[in-house]
C-alpha cells in the first residue's frame, strides 16, 4: 500500500544500515573490559573481535555493491539487513573468544552487504547536486551519531545489571532495529532497475577478497604473534594480487566485459585524493576511540557507565557541528574540512597535556566535545568531497570502492595505531604510568594521520564537476 513518495522518508529508512553497522564497529569499544571478563579473552582476542569485523565489512563492499546492480539493490538490502541481524544475535549468544570472532566477521559481512546499497541509492533518489549534498550530509551524520550511541551504549550496557550480561546486550540491539528496518523497506521501497547485460566478476571477487585478506590479517595478529616471517610473506602475496587484480580489471574492461571495478573511475582526480584523506582519516578516528574508551576505563580507572556519559559531551558537539557542516560547505567548500582538522589537532593537542590521571570530568567533557566538534565538521562532508564528481553510472561501483577503503582504513587504524598502543603498553606495565605513556605514543600517531589530512585538503581542487548526463537510474525506482 502506498502511503507516500516522499524520498525523504526513503532516504531515513536505508540509513538504518549505515547507523547499525558503524554502531558496531564501535559498541565493542567501551565494552572492551566487561567483554575480557566474561569469556576470558586476551588483550589480542579483543583486538581481533574488532578488527575481523572490519575485515569482513572492507572485502565485500565492492561485490555487495555489484550484486546489487544485477540484483536490485532493495532485495540486496533486505538480505544484507536480516543477515546482519541474525549474526548480530549469534554475537550475543558466543561463551568463547573463538566463536566471538567468528561471528564479529560474519556480521561485518552482514553490514558489507548493505551499507553499499545506501549509498547507491542515495545517488539515485537524489540526481541534483543541492538535494544530493544534504542527502549525503545526513548520511554524514548518521555515521557520526552512530560512532557517539556506540560509545555511549557500549558503556551504558555492560556497566548495567540485567538478567543477562550487559555486553550480550550490546548485540541484541541490533535485533528490534533490523526488524523494523526490513518491514520498512519491504512495505515503502520499490525496487530499482537492474543491469541485464554482463555478469558478476566472480574471478575479481576472489582475487580482490583475497588481496585484502592478505594486507590486513598479518596487521591485525603480526603484533601479537612476534611478527613471523607468514605475516610477512602475506603482506607480499597482498601486493602481488592487488597488482594482478588491476591488470585483469584493465583487460576484462577492453575486452567489453564487465569488470568488478571499472578501472576509469580512478582517472577522476577528485576521486582519488577523497580516498586518501579517508585513509588517513578513519585510521586515526577508529582508533583513537578504541584507545580513548581503554585509557579512562583502565589506566585512570573510570566506570564504563561514565565513559559513556563523557561520550555524550562527544555526540552533542559531532551533531551541532554536523549540521553547522552541512550548510557551510556548500559555500565554503574544503575549508570547511580543514577547519574541522585544525579543531581535531587542537584536541589531540589539549589530550597529550591534560587529559592525565586527576584531570577532573569537567576537563574531560571538554576535550571530548572538541574532539567531537573537529569530528562533527568532517565526517558529514567527506563522503561528499569523495563522491561529488562520480556520474550516476558508476554510482554502485564507487560507493562499494569508497566503504572498502574506509572500513579497511579503519581495521589498518586498529592494527597499526592501536598495535602501536599495545606495544607501547606491554613494554611500559600494566600500571597507571604506563597507560599514559601508551596513549602519548598513540596520539602522536594520531597527530601524523591529522596532518597527513590537512596537506592533503589543501591540495584538493576547490570544487569538483560532476558528470550527471550519464546512464542512471530515475530517483522514482527507489520509492514508492
Amino acid at each position: 500500500m502506498k502511503i507516500t513518495n516522499s524520498k525523504w522518508l526513503a532516504l531515513t529508512i536505508i540509513l538504518a544500515a549505515p547507523f547499525l553497522s558503524i554502531l558496531d564497529a564501535f559498541i565493542m569499544n567501551v565494552a572492551v573490559p566487561s567483554i575480557k571478563r566474561g569469556i576470558r579473552a586476551s588483550d589480542g582476542e579483543v583486538q581481533l573481535m574488532i578488527a575481523v569485523y572490519l575485515l569482513g565489512y572492507a572485502c565485500f563492499q565492492i561485490t555487495s555493491g555489484r550484486i546489487g546492480d544485477y540484483l536490485g539493490r532493495k532485495r540486496v538490502f533486505i538480505a544484507g539487513m536480516l543477515f546482519f541481524t541474525f549474526t548480530s544475535c549469534l554475537c550475543g549468544l558466543s561463551v568463547s573468544p573463538v566463536e566471538l570472532i567468528a561471528a564479529r566477521f560474519f556480521q561485518g559481512i552482514g553490514a558489507a552487504i548493505m551499507t553499499p546499497q545506501t549509498i547507491a541509492m542515495i545517488q539515485v533518489i537524489f540526481p541534483e547536486q543541492q538535494e544530493r549534498t544534504k542527502a549525503l550530509g545526513f548520511y554524514g551524520i548518521v555515521m557520526g551519531s552512530a560512532t557517539i550511541l556506540g560509545q555511549f551504549l557500549g558503556g551504558y550496557l555492560s556497566d548495567s545489571h540485567f538478567s543477562i550480561a550487559g555486553w550480550r546486550l550490546i548485540f541484541f540491539v541490533n535485533l528490534p532495529v533490523g526488524v523494523l528496518a526490513v518491514a520498512a523497506t519491504a512495505i515503502f521501497l520499490r525496487e530499482t532497475s537492474k543491469k541485464n547485460n554482463g555478469h558478476l566478476d566472480y574471478r575479481g571477487v576472489g582475487m580482490l577478497t583475497t588481496a585484502l585478506f592478505c594486507l590486513i590479517i598479518p596487521l591485525i595478529l603480526g603484533r601479537e604473534e612476534g611478527w613471523p616471517i607468514w605475516c610477512f610473506l602475506l603482506l607480499i602475496l597482498s601486493g602481488l594480487v592487488f597488482f594482478l587484480f588491476i591488470k585483469y580489471q584493465q583487460i576484462k574492461l577492453k575486452s567489453g566485459g564487465s569488470p568488478l571495478v571499472d578501472i576509469t573511475l580512478f582517472k577522476i582526480k577528485d576521486f582519488n585524493m577523497g580516498l586518501i584523506i579517508i585513509v588517513f582519516y578513519f585510521m586515526m578516528h577508529t582508533s583513537y576511540l578504541l584507545m580513548i574508551s581503554i585509557y579512562l576505563q583502565t589506566g585512570l580507572g573510570i566506570s564504563p557507565y561514565q565513559n559513556g556519559l563523557f561520550f555524550i559531551a562527544f555526540g552533542l558537539s559531532a551533531t551541532f557541528a554536523s549540521f553547522l557542516s552541512i550548510r557551510a560547505v556548500s559555500s565554503y567548500g574544503k575549508r570547511v574540512l580543514q577547519a574541522g582538522a585544525l579543531i581535531l589537532l587542537l584536541s589531540f593537542v589539549l589530550q597529550a597535556r591534560y587529559l592525565i590521571p586527576g584531570a577532573p570530568h569537567l576537563s574531560i567533557y571538554l576535550q571530548l566535545g572538541c574532539y567531537g566538534f573537529g569530528a562533527g565538521i568532517i565526517l558529514p562532508s567527506l563522503l561528499n568531497t569523495a563522491l561529488r564528481s562520480i556520474p550516476l553510472h558508476f554510482a554502485g561501483a564507487a560507493s562499494g570502492v569508497y566503504a572498502t577503503v574506509q572500513q579497511a582504513s579503519s581495521a589498518l587504524g586498529i592494527s597499526i595505531i592501536g598495535g602501536v598502543f599495545y606495544w607501547v603498553l606491554s613494554h611500559s606495565g600494566q600500571q597507571t604510568a604506563g597507560y599514559v605513556n601508551a596513549f602519548h605514543r598513540g596520539l602522536y600517531s594520531e597527530i601524523a594521520c591529522i596532518l597527513f589530512v590537512i596537506i592533503l585538503l589543501y591540495l584538493l581542487p576547490a570544487k569538483g564537476n560532476r558528470q550527471d548526463n550519464s546512464p542512471g537510474q530515475s530517483r522514482k525506482s527507489c520509492i514508492s
